[in-house]
């Protein structure tokens, strides 16, 4: 199989330490170009991660007739407009979460997907892990029977005031890892959010929000809660529960590229874990699958399995959560 030329908008901590090595890995993707505004760095970041080609801006690479696919790691408020450049400029474009700072300005996208016909998404990657694709095949199967609620909480401590998840108007708790709460949870449901109710602390000096809850009411009567925060110590954990048992995510979204990894189904049997069994999956790179799926939909034509609709249905949660906030009442999505 050949592999998809990509170029990488920016040297953004996930571009050079997860994204680029991954995908440097996979069958179908070939990371062939670095971008910056500072050349010296986009240098010193190929050089070290082995890639041939840098340029000195992001229009440079976008002008380069080799380069089939763009990743787009750049800050949240760059994400939209550099992806229509990048579609304009005929490269495919997947763009890290969130896709935007709200609906609106992501449904442009749809206009220029069309436009253009380059393919665009967003960069969830947990979806393509082997654990998400099981837990989604054990919840619809009746493993713990109706899956009824999802519980989430994602933290990391960070208090850089320079750092761009620290600084309006993209950063923020909520589109850091919220966003992953809410995808997961309509992941597995296969359903739509149809009010949510949230609450949120904002930090006073960064005015990002540090601490943040909610919850998500879907049809059928079934709910998802979800804590996020960004300066609290580490911890990550999905618990789905079904009337008849609940199934753990350990490490649900920061799942190590070099170990197994694990989730535990339950029948509730007692509270001891006497129905509790384990599921081990092996070695494997949420990012370099991601990046290859993305790849081959390129080579083959094949449409993506999370088109760009997807991440709007997204943002769409997102928007009324903070409307939530404000209004200190449910909100319809």
């Amino acid at each position: 199989m050949r592999k998809v030329k990509w170029g990488v908008l920016g040297v953004a901590k996930i571009a050079v330490e997860k994204v680029i090595p991954a995908m440097q890995r996979g069958e179908a993707s070939h990371v062939a170009a670095i971008a910056s505004r500072d050349h010296g760095k986009a240098r010193a970041a190929a050089d070290r991660l082995g890639v041939e080609r840098t340029f000195g801006s992001y229009e440079e690479l976008l002008a380069d007739g080799e380069i089939e696919a763009v990743y787009n790691p750049l800050p949240n408020e760059l994400h939209v407009p550099w992806t229509i450049r990048a579609l304009e400029a005929g490269k495919h474009v997947l763009c890290e979460k969130p896709i935007a700072l709200d609906a609106d300005e992501a449904r442009a996208l749809i206009a220029t997907r069309q436009r253009t016909g380059r393919l665009v998404a967003e960069a969830f990657m947990i979806r393509h892990h082997p654990q998400w694709r099981r837990a989604k095949e054990l919840a619809a199967d009746g493993a713990v029977g109706e899956p009824r609620a999802i519980q989430t909480f994602f933290s990391y401590r960070l208090l850089d005031p320079e750092n761009v998840r620290n600084r309006p108007p993209g950063g923020g708790g909520i589109y850091d890892i919220g966003c992953y709460a809410i995808l997961s949870a309509r992941y597995i449901f296969a359903a739509e959010p149809t009010r949510v109710a949230a609450t949120i602390d904002r930090d006073p000096n960064f005015l990002t929000d540090r601490l943040a809850g909610a919850i998500l009411e879907f049809p059928g009567g079934r709910h998802s809660t979800f804590t996020v925060g960004t300066q609290l110590s580490a911890h990550q954990r999905v618990t789905i529960v079904g009337d008849k048992g609940r199934i753990e995510i350990m490490i649900p979204f920061n799942a190590p590229p070099d170990r197994p990894t694990e989730i535990a189904i339950d029948t509730g049997a007692d509270l001891f874990g006497g129905g509790r069994r384990i599921e081990r999956f092996g070695v494997c790179d949420q990012y370099t699958l991601q990046g290859d799926a993305f790849s081959r939909a390129i080579i083959d034509g094949t449409p993506l399995e999370f088109p760009i609709e997807d991440a709007i249905l997204n943002m769409r949660v997102i928007d009324a959560l903070f409307r939530s906030a404000k209004s200190r009442s449910w909100e319809t999505v």
